[in-house]
């Protein structure tokens, strides 16, 4: 019995020491000259389901929940944050080539059709971020419309 209460003991002290280490938070003031609203038409309808279900992943301003602040919670999330944002960054958007630009618009219509995004793992503590059926018909009718715009640009 005291070999688990020492395991308990260390366990606990290693918990409590971890939660100093703290990953950088991605919080950025304002909107970006190079956000997807700036480049292309992003209607407001759009813009509410993809800063509800997207931005917190894919941008460069992500709202944080109270469990971020208990580590090793904050760690993944500053993973998921990073390698979303990685894939695409809407608050970088206007940075892209126009092909790259293009490819993400398809991207987000394959993802939003075969229910790959937005991630499970989000949905589990986020459910209002889980798309009904009308909202990812706005999201992929809007990315096919947004490809179609950025054609007619090039």
């Amino acid at each position: 019995m005291a070999v688990l209460k020492k395991i308990f003991l260390g366990l606990l002290i290693v918990f409590v020491i971890l939660q100093f280490i703290r990953p950088e938070r991605n919080i950025n003031s304002g909107i970006s000259a190079n956000d997807l609203t700036k480049t292309i038409d992003v209607p407001d309808n759009v813009q509410a389901i993809l800063k509800n279900s997207c931005y917190d992943c894919h941008s460069n301003n992500t709202r944080y929940p109270w469990y971020m602040n208990i580590q090793p919670m904050g760690w993944i999330m500053a993973n998921h944050v990073n390698a979303g944002k990685k894939d695409l960054n809407f608050s970088e958007f206007g940075n892209y080539t126009l092909r790259r630009q293009k490819n993400k618009l398809r991207g987000i219509e394959e993802s939003i059709e075969k229910d790959y995004m937005p991630v499970y793992s989000y949905t589990i503590l986020h459910a209002d971020a889980k798309l009904n059926d009308a909202e990812k018909k706005i999201i992929v009718d809007w990315a096919s419309a947004a490809q179609d715009s950025l054609e007619r640009k090039n």
